[in-house]
């Protein structure tokens, strides 16, 4: 049977299914429901005709509640608009669950981009050596990130996994019950998580879904491409953040770290526990059945904590034997499913995943100065007493050399000694869970050698001497530490004591890199390109000293912060580039809307992996072209130029503050971190984090950070009539092309009639306008570029999705804008309504989840 069209698939399996599901809902027998749900479409019709004719949202609002409900109080009218946020918010996850639910329908799981394809097309063109070659070096690693964008509790999640199972089931009794359970659980947190609270809610993931897809997917490799054979390399990976990023979280303490690292290893001794049960049942055989019992009797007792003899060697050792006698006396008899638990040994060790653990330079700085002060007054030998007398270049040195080990308990200052207390936590698990459980640390907005020295040192001093088994990875962010990146590697590659290092670890060199504060700094098209050279020049210099980097993109959920469709970032680099491995960071609503599924977590890593591949085995040339280099170069000039004169206008800063909802982000408790770094009263620019700095462009739905300076870029070719040039970039750049594409959907999500009122502003028009004349310019050239239509016209079902979504929220987004320019008013009042102004601002915070869940990469 041929396969239908995308959007096809998609108005069948999705939208129909919404619009008959929602119905339901609308008429359950709750009075509250009852009501909402009739007065819900007035509202939205309202919503949509008064932004068609031009009205703001208080008009809007204003319109509708004379139109329908005249009778109603002041504080009544305040309770529907909560009830329409309430039940705004349950649609979302109705239309979460069938969206996820038709994921295999609407995707080609065999098609392009999957391991099917991959193997196939190297089959067809004599290359699955070549294929084999390169899946013994390469690994995909996605890492599991603390940042608070998911904004769906615990029991929430479960209600959408629940309800995604009985919409592929057609089960409507279940599926009834299960609106009605929604319609009942409360969304809203009424206390921050702890970071504790966190990686219990991703090891969730890891439990569930990341355990079956990275054991199905090894499993296909091996049986498909491999005949069978045992692969060294693990080829997947995951990576933990939660309990071991500390960079701007003061609440993740040492403590915290091991605990995390606990439950992750009690986690995957439970799962290894209840596949162990399901071949007991299987394997009754004479020879096997109680060396299989032995072995689920000793996972019991790791499960209660009680004393065990299994380590993961003797499991793994046991399985193979047993698997041996299964080949020679019982015909082999499924002998698959233990291949298949040997293999996600195989993948998760004890350790499950691997613990980062990172930090921020400018606080190592501080707690390693606070650290050597205390050696130099105790009188040790180990820190010379002129060190803050030396040169740069002279501590880079000592420090490399460095041996000795610090006195902790001379150490006064709290806060170093939870940092060092955290290094001797790194060493504890290594020892408990082994070395690949937690060894690697991130250094933050890294900016220079020593900074990664006064980390290789601490390390060294505190836990670590001579043996130190974990790779330190700067992370380069800023456009400024992008172009300097390269400089910072070469002194340490040629320094002998970092070398010596690096050749212990096996010449691999892991490199950070930081999409979303990049783009917070330098604009879409600047950041991006920065990173591309960046990699080109880290790739250059590594291979000049035989090491192999291994590039690890910091990326966000939306195009904004390195999002999108990331798999074509990875298929889009050339031979110029390093790609042995793709490792990025996941987080948030990215995590529940591209991994929260077996169906979609299979599909989007082996989308990741075939990226990572398809360059190798294709014989096309991916580098760019030196004229397209030019191009690319000074667009990238002209789009930072543009977006600096727009970071440093004068109402840049006070826009965001009183216009937009950056400041109740930290309000909404869905994150252990503070909303912003620094302790300054005021609001600063380089404080803020990228998630509500991004996150507020978004719910204003201006999505500034995902276009801004593309189109005065594009326009400079334009008016100097060599737009040609521009376009012969796109047709020819497979990188310029993603960038264009994911820009595109920053464009698709902005709806500035929300916000049109803004335009007559005394204070804030002019700045409005500015926005508004960009996202105007960059749409039309965007167009123009391309040769499309309309916007995303490549991507039929990502676009329908997108509208569908957008028209679910919009009511959400006009009550967003009323209460915020309610609070306004109030706040210009000489004697102000407090009581009033709480109310108000409760609706702008209880408004920011359903927009942020509906758009599932705004953030």
């Amino acid at each position: 049977m041929s396969l239908q069209p995308k959007l096809t698939r998609f108005n069948q399996n999705v939208l129909s299914k919404y619009q008959i599901y929602n119905g339901i809902f609308m008429t359950l027998p709750f009075d509250t429901i009852t009501k909402t749900g009739v007065l819900l479409p007035l509202f939205h019709e309202t919503c949509k005709k008064g932004f068609d004719s031009g009205d703001n949202p208080t008009v809007i609002v204003d319109t509708f509640f004379k139109k329908y409900q005249a009778r109603r109080s002041d504080s009544s009218k305040i309770d529907l608009l909560f009830r329409f946020i309430q039940y705004i918010e349950r649609q979302v996850v109705l239309f979460d669950a069938i969206e996820d639910a038709a994921f295999p329908i609407v995707n080609n799981m065999e098609g392009i981009g999957t391991l099917r394809s991959l193997k196939e097309s190297a089959a067809a063109e004599g290359k699955l050596d070549k294929l084999r070659q390169y899946l013994e070096e390469f690994k995909v690693r996605i890492v599991l990130t603390a940042h608070p964008t998911q904004f769906y509790p615990g029991a929430v999640l479960g209600i959408i996994t629940d309800l995604t199972e009985a919409i592929k089931q057609n089960d409507l009794l279940r599926i009834n019950d299960l609106l009605a359970q929604l319609g009942k659980t409360p969304f809203f947190k009424h206390e921050k998580p702890t970071p504790y609270d966190e990686a219990v809610s991703l090891i969730w993931y890891l439990e569930n879904v990341f355990y079956e897809s990275f054991g199905t997917i090894y499993d296909y490799i091996q049986q498909n491409i491999f005949d069978g054979q045992h692969i060294d390399n693990e080829i997947i990976n995951i990576g933990f953040w939660p309990g071991g990023d500390r960079d701007g979280n003061p609440f993740v303490t040492p403590e915290i770290t091991v605990k995390v690292a606990t439950r992750l290893h009690e986690t995957i001794i439970k799962n290894y526990h209840k596949d162990v049960r399901k071949l007991k049942r299987k394997l009754t055989f004479q020879g096997v059945e109680a060396r299989v019992s032995k072995i689920e009797s000793e996972l019991y007792k790791k499960i209660l904590n009680e004393k065990s003899t299994l380590t993961l060697d003797g499991f793994v050792s046991e399985l193979k034997e047993i698997k041996q006698i299964i080949i020679d006396k019982h015909q082999s008899l499924y002998v698959t499913e233990i291949t298949s638990l040997l293999n996600k040994l195989h993948l998760f060790g004890f350790h499950f995943s691997s613990l980062d653990i990172r930090q921020d330079s400018r606080v190592h700085h501080s707690i390693f100065t606070s650290m050597i002060n205390s050696m130099i007054e105790n009188g040790s030998k180990d820190i010379p007493a002129n060190y803050h007398d030396l040169s740069e270049k002279e501590q880079v040195k000592l420090l490399s050399e460095v041996k000795g080990t610090v006195d902790l308990s001379l150490i006064k200052d709290e806060e170093t000694l939870k940092a060092l207390y955290t290094i001797k936590a790194l060493k504890s698990i290594q020892e408990t869970n082994g070395e690949l459980a937690a060894n690697r640390y991130i250094i933050s907005n890294n900016q220079t050698t020593l900074h990664v020295m006064q980390l290789f040192a601490m390390l060294k001093l505190v836990a670590f001497q001579d043996d130190l088994t974990v790779d330190v990875g700067p992370l380069f962010e800023t456009i400024t530490d992008l172009e300097n990146a390269h400089l910072v590697m070469e002194e340490l590659y040629t320094n002998p004591a970092y070398a010596k290092h690096l050749k212990a670890r096996g010449n691999k060199q892991t490199i950070m890199l930081g999409f979303s504060d990049g783009t917070k700094d330098g604009g879409y098209l600047m950041a991006n390109w920065a990173i591309y050279k960046a990699k080109e020049r880290l790739t250059a210099i590594s291979r000049k000293y035989d090491i192999t980097v291994i590039f690890f993109d910091g990326r966000g959920g939306p195009p904004a912060r390195g999002g999108g469709k990331t798999h074509n970032f990875y298929a889009s680099l050339g031979p110029t580039i390093e790609d042995k491995e793709v490792q990025l960071t996941i987080q948030g609503q990215t995590i529940s809307s591209n991994f929260g599924t077996l169906d979609s977590s299979q599909y989007n890593l082996e989308q990741l992996i075939s990226s990572g591949i398809y360059n190798s085995l294709s014989d096309t040339d991916l580098r760019m072209l030196p004229e397209n280099r030019v191009v690319m170069d000074n667009l990238a000039k002209l789009s930072y130029q543009a977006y600096v004169d727009f970071k440093n206008h004068p109402k840049f800063i006070s826009y965001l503050e009183h216009m937009s909802t950056l400041k109740y982000y930290a309000k909404t408790n869905i994150g252990s971190r503070p909303s912003k770094r620094g302790k300054a009263e005021g609001l600063v620019f380089e404080d803020l984090r990228a998630i509500p700095f991004v996150g507020s462009w978004s719910q204003l739905k201006q999505n500034v950070p995902g276009f801004f300076g593309v189109g005065t870029a594009l326009k400079h070719y334009e008016d100097a009539g060599e737009f040609e040039k521009a376009q012969n970039l796109f047709k020819t750049s497979s990188f310029f092309k993603t960038l264009i594409e994911n820009s595109m959907m920053s464009l698709s999500k902005s709806f500035f009639d929300l916000t049109k009122y803004m335009s007559d502003d005394p204070e804030y028009g002019a700045f409005w306008n500015v926005i508004h004349t960009e996202y105007v310019t960059t749409k039309r050239l965007i167009l123009k570029l391309t040769g499309y239509t309309e916007l995303m016209e490549e991507e039929p079902s990502g676009k329908a999705s997108i509208k569908v979504r957008e028209s679910i929220v919009l009511p959400l987004l006009t009550i967003q804008q009323f209460a915020l320019k309610q609070i306004q008013e109030l706040e210009k009042a000489e004697v102000k309504d407090t009581a009033l102004i709480a109310v108000y601002e409760k609706l702008v915070t209880r408004s920011l989840f359903g927009n942020i869940n509906a758009s599932r990469n705004s953030a």
